[in-house]
């Protein structure tokens, strides 16, 4: 039973189970962990249902989770920053730190990085885990293990914000209001943003961000009447537009919601091509940007939740264990709650 390593495991499209894997031992630079909390993404479930996401295809098992805590059972060899007994959150992408993405700071770019539960690698939905070292951030006192499990979507917002500058007094739209759209909706309120108003076609999803703190909220629909819907409760259109829902109605409304000169990035990633009214956007000169993940932000991310700017802790609404884990990817199909937490310890 000491041996056990119960893993959440993806063998192909709508085929997830659980089963014993062997324990790894971490190698030079690596530090092994024995994982106590991991969020649900949306990506999960896709790669559950779908058996893939654009490029990315299931093509043998592949051990699901990518936004985990934990605590460190063991140090390989050359590791100094850490000990074992240190509680951890992870940091899911390890890129090669030798290209010339990775050596100009933009190592999400990287095309050899490794990322958790992105095939062909195994993520962190498992009793025991090995991962570089210095991707892995000492958790104060004060944050809890799900707390470091929520940085993970917590740095994909701050990234998203850094993206587009979201800065003192600016006007937000936010499209989409699951687990990103609020962890971007939660960062530009810390980072000083005047007026923050989110869509959803679900409206009980809309709520919850009312509940958290969104100063107006709005039914998605059509793209064009979603708009004017949008600039009605702004007095204007927004600055700032961050689209996270990845529909392409979704981009259609981000583009029309958005001011002259204004800025967009784009963080939900949807169908391969979408018909968007990119005209529109050429001759207002708003600007589009891309992003994928993150970048050296887990550090601010870390300090936002330590320092109390950033409340993660309202997000989760449903908990299960890794035992569990079927039930639990069942409720984030259903869209249940907001934030699922799967808790890996041994009941």
């Amino acid at each position: 039973m000491a041996g056990e390593n119960l893993s959440l495991v993806l063998y192909s499209k709508q085929d997830l189970r659980l089963e014993n894997r062997p324990i790894p031992e971490p190698g030079y630079g690596e530090v092994q962990i024995c994982i106590h909390d991991v969020g649900i993404c949306g990506s999960d479930v896709n790669y559950w249902q779908n058996g893939r996401i654009g490029d990315f295809v299931v093509t043998r098992p592949m051990v699901m989770g990518h936004e985990p805590s934990g605590v460190v059972s063991k140090v390989g060899d050359g590791v100094v920053s850490l000990k074992v007994g240190d509680r951890v959150a992870i940091e899911p992408g390890v890129p090669c730190r030798t290209c010339l993405q990775c050596k100009t700071g933009r190592y999400n770019l990287c095309g050899k990085l490794k990322y958790c539960a992105t095939p062909p690698n195994d993520g962190t939905l498992t009793r025991y885990f090995v991962h570089a070292a210095d991707f892995c951030f000492k958790l104060p006192d004060n944050v809890s293990m799900e707390e470091g499990a929520m940085l993970q979507p917590l740095a994909v917002a701050v990234h998203a914000c850094n993206r587009v500058n979201v800065n003192l007094g600016a006007t937000v739209l936010v499209c989409g209001a699951g687990p990103l759209g609020l962890n971007c909706l939660l960062t530009a309120r810390a980072r000083g943003a005047g007026k923050i108003i989110i869509t959803d076609i679900n409206e009980d999803r809309l709520k919850y961000a009312k509940k958290v703190g969104a100063d107006h909220i709005v039914l998605a629909g059509d793209p064009q009447q979603t708009a004017h819907a949008i600039q009605d409760l702004l007095g204007g259109a927004a600055d700032v537009t961050i689209e996270c829902s990845g529909a392409p109605s979704s981009v259609s409304t981000a583009i029309y919601a958005t001011a002259t000169g204004g800025r967009i990035v784009l963080v939900g990633l949807g169908p391969t091509e979408i018909q968007v009214p990119l005209i529109n956007a050429q001759c207002r000169e708003i600007d589009i940007f891309g992003m994928i993940r993150f970048a050296n932000v887990y550090p601010a991310a870390l300090a936002m939740v330590t320092s109390g700017q950033v409340d993660v802790k309202q997000l989760i609404t449903h908990r299960y264990k890794l035992e569990e884990s079927l039930d639990a990817f069942e409720a984030a199909r259903r869209r249940e709650g907001v934030k699922i937490i799967i808790n890996c310890q041994r009941k």
